[in-house]
């Protein structure tokens, strides 16, 4: 069993004591994922794994696609001193992880043959020092230095350190690629509060205006139409509403109309009575009965019969309806929340939809926004679907590549979210098969044109010659041993 945070003089922890530490741990990690903004991140961050290795100095940054430091942190060190680190460290050990792409760990870099003639261990007496790289290649470095009580850094520490790396990669890289300013604002922060849709990534202006909207409706026993293009999510709005209603701890049922022969919808949706017709070999109870006390989902509402419009505008008027073949009522408590994305009110004028119908769905419309409404939401949403991919597949969980995150950005996605889904799945499965631990652009567009490919090409022989110079000056520098190279 590992040991607990405590200081190493301490009495070890019983397992149950240790199991609580190491949950308090993941938890804490998982926390970071909360987060919105680049620098409360690394400040969080820092703190966390400071506190659980015991590190009295902890320094942070990340890197640009050049590789050139973007963001950095301190913690426990003046400003002087991350400046120091900056200047004089980064040159050699931070470098040399970074070169390197795995931890460098030595209790004593005074007393370390790699390190020892280095002048900034000289000068600063540096002791004990963990330093791991953020991400596959590296997107950044955690560096720790000196030990409370003196002591030098243990496997455990090693393992959080690099556990805490890995956490943190997607996480930082994803923030990092929203670009300046950009990653400040959740406009959906203060609606979560009080709307639980944890479903509905995302933290732009559209998407906080739906939620607004679908906060006020979900707790009034009123019909709602929710309107958009296919693939924007109106069924997990649906939902949400659903599950913010006073009905929530009562059956949801969703049906698609367009999905059902026009012969059978009615019998589908209010049930029939034996003999009713061909197929009703005996009595068939309907989604209504099924949604008894719920909410009943009516999907593509703009494709019901005409004889099931009438039926549903009576059970919307009277809260009452005949199953088909029955000559008595059945008493009805459902909430209808319906969706389409054509357009209800020119189908009225066409005769192709009952106006009066339109009316008792149309009280309180909502309309969901494409995904080019919600460019912002494109990073996010990216990360949602590529972690929900690998979890459904059983495979590991990949870091994307911020050039990917930005091509998600450009692309037009005429399918919406549900095309974005389905792109990134694929580009899981592609990644996978290549071996790769970095979800690429050309996972998600295969077909990308040859010269992209070619930018693309060059865009990682320019980050692998910079990574091979680094490399050389640590050899030619500080003695780095070709037999150490990965």
């Amino acid at each position: 069993m590992s040991r607990s945070f405590g200081a190493s003089n301490m009495p070890a922890s019983s397992d149950a004591e240790t199991c609580a530490v190491e949950r308090d741990f993941y938890r804490r990690l998982l926390d970071l994922g909360g987060q919105s903004e680049i620098e409360p991140l690394l400040d969080q961050a820092l703190a966390l794994i400071a506190e659980v290795t015991q590190a009295s100095t902890a320094y942070l940054e990340l890197h640009d696609d050049e590789l050139a430091p973007r963001f950095w942190r301190g913690h426990g060190c003046s400003a002087d001193d991350v400046a120091s680190i900056r200047e004089s460290i980064s040159g050699g050990i931070i470098a040399r992880a970074i070169a390197d792409g795995r931890t460098v760990e030595t209790p004593s870099a005074l007393g370390d043959p790699r390190f020892e003639s280095m002048t900034s261990v000289q000068t600063h007496e540096i002791e004990a020092v963990l330093c791991a790289p953020v991400g596959v290649p590296p997107i950044g470095v955690i560096y720790l230095q000196g030990r409370t009580g003196g002591d030098s850094f243990t496997a455990v520490d090693r393992e959080r350190l690099e556990l805490f790396a890995r956490q943190l990669a997607p996480i930082a890289d994803r923030l990092v690629a929203l670009g300046p300013g950009r990653e400040r604002i959740d406009h959906t922060r203060a609606i979560r509060q009080r709307f639980r849709c944890d479903e509905l990534v995302g933290r732009s202006e559209a998407l906080a205006r739906v939620l607004t909207e679908a906060s006020h409706v979900a707790p009034l026993e009123i019909s709602v139409l929710i309107t958009g293009p296919t693939g924007t999510g109106k069924s997990v709005l649906a939902r949400a509403i659903a599950a913010n209603s006073k009905r929530a701890q009562q059956p949801f049922v969703a049906i698609s109309c367009a999905a059902i022969p026009e012969a059978l919808i009615e019998s589908e949706l209010f049930g029939a009575e034996r003999g009713a017709h061909s197929t009703a070999t005996h009595r068939m109870s309907g989604k209504i009965a099924a949604a008894a006390g719920g909410t009943l989902f009516l999907d593509e509402v703009a494709e019901l019969s005409s004889g099931a419009q009438s039926k549903l505008l009576q059970l919307l008027q009277e809260r009452q309806y005949y199953p088909l073949g029955a000559s008595t009522p059945v008493a009805a408590d459902v909430r209808i929340i319906s969706a389409t994305n054509e357009d209800l009110k020119a189908r009225v004028t066409r005769r192709q939809f009952r106006e009066d119908l339109y009316y008792r769905l149309h009280v309180l419309p909502i309309e969901m926004p494409g995904i080019a409404e919600r460019r912002d939401d494109i990073p996010e949403l990216v990360e949602h679907f590529c972690s929900a991919a690998c979890q459904r597949h059983g495979l590991r969980l990949l870091r994307i590549a911020r050039r990917t995150l930005q091509a998600c950005r450009d692309a037009a996605w005429p399918g919406h979210l549900r095309e974005l889904a389905n792109a990134i799945e694929a580009g899981v499965v592609r990644a996978q098969i290549d071996d790769s631990e970095t979800l690429l652009e050309h996972h998600v567009f295969p077909r990308a044109s040859k010269t992209a490919d070619d930018l693309m090409t060059l865009h990682e022989a320019t980050r692998q010659f910079r990574r091979r110079y680094v490399r050389d000056a640590l050899i030619h520098d500080f003695g780095l041993r070709r037999d150490d190279e990965r």
